[in-house]
């Protein structure tokens, strides 16, 4: 009896052991999604759409703070008033503009095992990127910081189904404001060998991810616009204003070859009107506008058409995300980008305050919404928490399992002479089973997928090892994954060519902007 209660603990022992040293994850994939796109609009919606976005540009215009933008938009004819810096351009102008964008272009970086496809049928899923606070279930909630940025990278690095990172996993608060790209950038390029996104305030911090990209790959900037690592999301200060940062940022990018995103922000009921098909007609008004400007200086310069509409809560006035409007925007978003032969930008995002169902569920509703809508970058695909002011340690663990479902449900189905098994019906009786069988046994370690987060043992299983819920097995899984991370090599004189660049910039800099 003894004997048999000591075998019964040494199991649950081995049994907690193992699952306790192995991430679950994919092995690196090329996503495509073998799915035709969900479309919540007919084509006549759509044209409607489409007309009334030109109105509004031929109309009512848009507010351009920069004096070299507004310039260009006249010399094409358009209406300039520079005393209220509204720019009013005809629709036929805009569509010529968008008409020279690439369809689908390439982001390499310093290891291009992880280069990126965007466009087409391609699926490209990012780390949250932009929360000014962190979070886990150890430390609580606090500022965002360098050593918390450092951690996210880790992780981002980790797992294989992200594939970049955005601008800045979390503002790290207490590094200087005018200078702490530079020591973003760096550990992007240590901790990482993925995609990522320079800072698009200005041309000083382009200026920056150019040269520190180039000095990790070992290639001139020459070299770079022609195979280009970097990309930048620029947003529109909706309603319908370009200010000067954003646009001078985007032309930098482009200047140097590099992919820019345009991204209005736009939530019904405070930066829309209320109605989702106001909120539509306002979103690519605004894209256009911004993606026009782009080609209007660097033709067939690579463009990503971004949408970002969700709505609020009308009795807060809170931003709500993971809603049946924010899917149906995700959708419908994907139909106009598709329109313009435009690759597209979406998010996974929800409003929850912690890790709860709430979070998953909501997250659930915009991940499948993205990834219907044939979504090219998911943004925020991993980490996104409490309306995006919140980066999640727990959270970005549970995306990662949901990411890989998602995953593993889009792969095909095989439907080989082995894959079909009449053979393996064959060898079972009626009424037998197929555990032991040849077919099962060359297969069970494989058959399936295998959880990372998931608990799939019995009650009693699950207590004997703890009864420990998702949200705490995550805690387990990204301190494991940090305590394990080992940086991706990167040849020593490239590194200390960084860190000198880096030195001389911050020197450079001193207390101005960049």
């Amino acid at each position: 009896m003894r004997r048999g209660a000591r075998t019964s603990k040494r199991e649950v022992r081995k049994a907690i052991r193992s699952a306790e040293s192995t991430l679950n994850q994919l092995v690196p994939q090329v996503l495509d999604n073998p799915y035709p796109p969900l479309c919540p609009l007919t084509s006549d919606q759509l044209e409607e759409i489409h007309n009334a976005s030109m109105t509004v540009l031929e109309s009512l215009g848009m507010e351009v703070t920069s004096d070299r933008v507004r310039a260009m938009f006249q010399s094409l004819g358009g209406s300039v008033d520079d005393a209220t810096q509204i720019v009013r351009i005809d629709g036929e102008t805009i569509m010529a503009l968008i008409a020279k964008a690439p369809h689908h272009f390439t982001l390499t970086p310093r290891n291009a095992a992880n280069q990126l496809v965007i466009g087409g049928r391609r699926i490209n899923c990012g780390l949250v990127s932009g929360p000014p606070n962190v979070h886990d279930r150890i430390n609580g909630r606090r500022p965002g910081n360098f050593f918390d940025y450092q951690s996210l990278i880790k992780l981002g690095q980790t797992f294989n189904v992200i594939n970049f990172f955005g601008n800045q996993s979390i503002a790290p608060t207490d590094l200087p404001a005018n200078t702490r790209h530079l020591d973003t950038y760096r550990e992007n390029i240590m901790l990482s060998d993925k995609v990522f996104s320079a800072v698009p305030i200005g041309k000083g911090r382009i200026q920056d991810a150019v040269r520190m990209v180039t000095l990790s790959r070992g290639i001139t900037t020459g070299e770079l616009s022609e195979d280009p690592s970097l990309f930048g999301n620029i947003n529109v200060n909706s309603p319908r204003k370009l200010d000067e940062a954003m646009s001078d940022a985007a032309l930098e990018l482009a200047h140097y070859g590099q992919a820019v995103i345009v991204t209005p922000f736009t939530l019904l009921g405070a930066m829309t009107p209320v109605t989702l098909a106001a909120g539509l007609v306002q979103q690519n008004a605004e894209a256009l506008f911004g993606l026009a400007m782009i080609q209007a200086f660097y033709p067939g310069a690579p463009v990503v058409y971004g949408g970002f509409t969700s709505n609020v809560d009308m009795r807060s006035g809170a931003p709500a995300f993971g809603t049946p409007e924010n899917a149906k925007a995700n959708l419908a978003g994907g139909q106009l980008a598709r329109r313009y032969g435009l690759p597209y930008r979406t998010s996974a995002c929800n409003a929850s305050n912690t890790t709860d169902a709430q979070a998953v569920y909501e997250t659930q509703m915009s991940m499948w919404s993205a990834v219907l809508g044939h979504g090219n970058l998911l943004y925020h695909a991993a980490g996104w928490l409490e309306g995006g002011l919140v980066a999640s340690f727990e959270k970005l663990i549970i995306d990662v399992e949901m990411l890989q479902n998602l995953i593993s449900m889009l792969s095909p189905i095989r439907t080989s002479e082995e894959e079909l098994g009449i053979d393996a019906i064959e060898a079972v009786a009626p009424g037998g089973h197929f555990f032991g069988t040849e077919h099962t046994m060359a297969r069970y370690e494989t058959a399936f997928y295998t959880p990372l987060v998931s608990d799939w043992q019995n009650n009693e299983n699950w207590q004997a090892a703890g009864g420990k819920d998702a949200t705490e097995r995550a805690t387990s899984l990204w301190q494991q994954a940090i305590e394990t991370f080992e940086a991706p090599l990167i040849d020593g004189a490239r590194r200390e060519a960084i860190d000198e660049y880096v030195d001389r910039r911050k020197t450079q800099i001193g207390t101005s902007e960049p």
